[in-house]
């Protein structure tokens, strides 16, 4: 009997072989498909994307990882600025790109905390990217003018009381950990301070050294040179200890601010879907990168902690700090439509 002669119920189970053949058929394909990408990836130049312009911090990171990353590779590592709106148009457009592994986000702890700002996001961090490693963790300083009178927190609380009109601080950009930060600073003291957004710390620095901006809690990175140049003063950092880079400069909380502890990390993310073997060979390299002492050397000079962790630990500490910063915005009643 062929199958045009077998009854509805003979023919059943036949499609069903066959429906099911076909679709182990496409799997072992898939699998074929994304182990020969793996074993000849990469064939032509990788993008690092960075969400700020050049000058900041992430700038700075992504430039000496993909220095490094480059002969490993055996291909160029570029990397590519896409500023604007709080980093999420670099979040947005490389969670958008092909998942081939050419195409990474230079990503921050900003973008845990855009979550919980942004009413409305293209994208999902934590669905639409993949982790592949955290690069360094990076403390948070703030910086007067060195021309200021101000010389501590407390004298910095008692001109922000009874300045007309108010004095104002930079961030890079709505939904940042700067924003955050100068939001939590007024909240703990009492005290207004005009919020004006940048692009980035390249153009905050200009204009923080140019008198524009009273203040900033960018991270240390960008303003240590002016720091040591005795053209910015340094107050305190946000972390809960103080950093290495600069030792005699206290903390919020010695300062007498209670409850500060956030620092600015910084890490790679591939686009969701991107070949198993491509991302494990990714951040298996950084890693080895991350943990070199050159490499380290390096970091200590611009105040960065080296950090080199596992796609699955960045990935837990994402969804640790996007409940943590869930928390802190809606305390501070920060959000942007």
């Amino acid at each position: 009997m062929n199958l045009s002669q077998a009854t509805p119920a003979q023919q059943a189970p036949t499609a069903r072989r066959r429906n099911v053949l076909a679709t182990a058929g496409a799997l072992i394909l898939l699998a074929a498909t994304n182990a020969a990408q793996a074993q000849t990836w990469p064939t032509k130049p990788v993008t690092l994307v960075v969400p700020f312009p050049a000058g900041g911090t992430t700038d700075v990171l992504a430039r000496a990882l993909a220095e490094r990353l480059t002969p490993v590779l055996g291909q160029t590592v570029i990397v590519e600025s896409k500023p604007g709106a709080g980093a999420t148009l670099g979040a947005d457009h490389v969670a958008k790109s092909r998942p081939d592994g050419y195409t990474l986000l230079v990503g921050a702890v900003h973008h845990t905390i855009a979550t919980s700002v942004y009413r409305k996001l293209s994208y999902d961090f934590q669905k639409d990217l993949t982790p592949l490693t955290v690069i360094a963790m990076v403390p948070n300083v703030l910086v007067v003018n060195a021309t200021s009178p101000v010389r501590t927190v407390a004298e910095l609380v008692a001109q922000a009381k009874s300045a007309k009109p108010e004095l104002s601080y930079g961030s890079n950009g709505n939904g940042t950990a700067q924003h955050l930060i100068g939001t939590q600073f007024q909240n703990s003291t009492g005290t207004t301070l005009l919020h004006i957004p940048y692009k980035g710390s390249g153009p905050l620095t200009t204009d923080l050294l140019g008198g524009q901006v009273t203040m900033s809690f960018d991270t240390i990175t960008p303003v240590l040179p002016h720091i040591k140049a005795g053209k910015l003063r340094p107050l305190a950092v946000s972390t809960a200890r103080r950093s290495s880079a600069l030792p005699d400069v206290p903390t919020l909380e010695e300062a007498g601010l209670k409850g500060f502890d956030i620092g600015t990390w910084f890490g790679v993310l591939a686009p969701a879907g991107t070949p198993r073997d491509v991302v494990q060979r990714l951040s298996s390299e950084m890693q080895k990168i991350i943990q070199s002492p050159e490499f380290r050397q390096r970091m200590s000079e611009i105040g960065a902690e080296p950090i080199g962790n596992t796609p699955d630990q960045m990935a837990r500490q994402i969804r640790e700090e996007t409940e943590k910063f869930a928390k802190l915005v809606k305390e501070a009643k920060v959000t942007i439509d």
